[in-house]
């Protein structure tokens, strides 16, 4: 959508301070609304875009590498958490991470639990006195953002300890489920029933067999050491029934079992890669969870 609904002028007032940003939101009323309020509480923040679902928000986040991102939570195609964490892994390593506020309608309780992960959030309706304290605290961020050597832009390497990965680890993560309403523990799963020789077959796959799994459109490809299968479901439904301790997750769209990980390698721009024990192809980690093979 065109940037035209916050003005590009710059005041001379602190509140003016120039950055850019991207605002992903599904209810027209309620962006418009955040809209009209921002550029009241800040009137240098230029909007360069805005998106009405979630694989909107990161091609446009990713296409403007604007400073700042406003996500609503529940958004068609994707939730905002999992905006962030697409961003997040296909943002540019030269480029310093932007800094991310959710827009929620979450209760007291949820709040509570963003609050402690320490992500900035606004809550619908949209508060003018709280829009400004978070655009307050953006600012002040901002300009607290110092270049790298000879001016030069962060670097991948740099990212790897950069605060909106470990508040979205914690998001992401099993303590962040906490600002979701408790559900039942699944089973754990212990065998799969996968298709193979063109969906003719089922066969009946072993869990601790499985190498990877690997998101493939409405499907999850289930790799092992000499064979590959599909199951009908996603990485979303299927994470949850795994075990942790045995599978991690290393991208959005990949799961590995961590015994079939021979070592992982980390190249000049902090990029990693992990090299299997069974198959011949190499995973890449995306920085969100490059840190779980720091020791490696």
């Amino acid at each position: 959508m065109p940037p035209h609904d916050i003005p590009s002028t710059a005041p001379t007032d602190p509140s003016a301070w120039a950055a850019t940003s991207v605002l992903a939101e599904d209810e027209p009323l309620l962006a418009q609304a955040l809209v009209s309020e921002l550029a009241r509480a800040w009137p240098g923040l230029r909007l360069v875009a805005r998106a009405e679902d979630g694989p909107s928000a990161v091609e446009q986040a990713l296409a403007h590498l604007p400073d700042v991102l406003f996500l609503d939570i529940r958004m068609p195609g994707c939730s905002g958490l999992e905006a962030a964490q697409a961003v997040v892994e296909d943002w540019p390593a030269d480029r310093a991470l932007p800094l991310i506020v959710f827009v929620t309608a979450y209760d007291q309780y949820a709040l509570q639990a963003f609050e402690a992960a320490a992500v900035d959030y606004v809550l619908k309706p949209v508060a003018p006195a709280r829009l400004a304290a978070t655009c307050d605290r953006l600012r002040t961020v901002l300009r607290g953002r110092a270049p790298g050597p000879g001016g030069t832009a962060v670097t991948a390497a740099a990212h790897a300890g950069d605060p909106l990965l470990e508040r979205l680890r914690a998001l992401l993560g099993p303590a962040g489920m906490a600002t979701m309403p408790p559900a039942p523990a699944p089973e754990t799963l212990q065998v799969i029933a996968a298709s193979s020789a063109g969906g003719a077959v089922v066969e009946i796959v072993p869990v601790q067999d499985v190498v990877y799994f690997e998101a493939a459109d409405k499907y999850v490809r289930v790799l092992t050491a000499h064979a590959e299968h599909l199951i009908r479901t996603s990485l979303r439904e299927l994470l949850p029934r795994l075990d942790p301790q045995r599978f991690w997750q290393v991208h959005r769209g990949t799961v590995v079992q961590v015994q079939a990980v021979e070592r992982a390698l980390r190249d000049e721009a902090g990029r990693v890669q992990l090299v299997l024990r069974q198959r011949p192809e190499r995973l890449s980690v995306s920085r969100l969870y490059a840190a779980r093979f720091k020791g490696m």
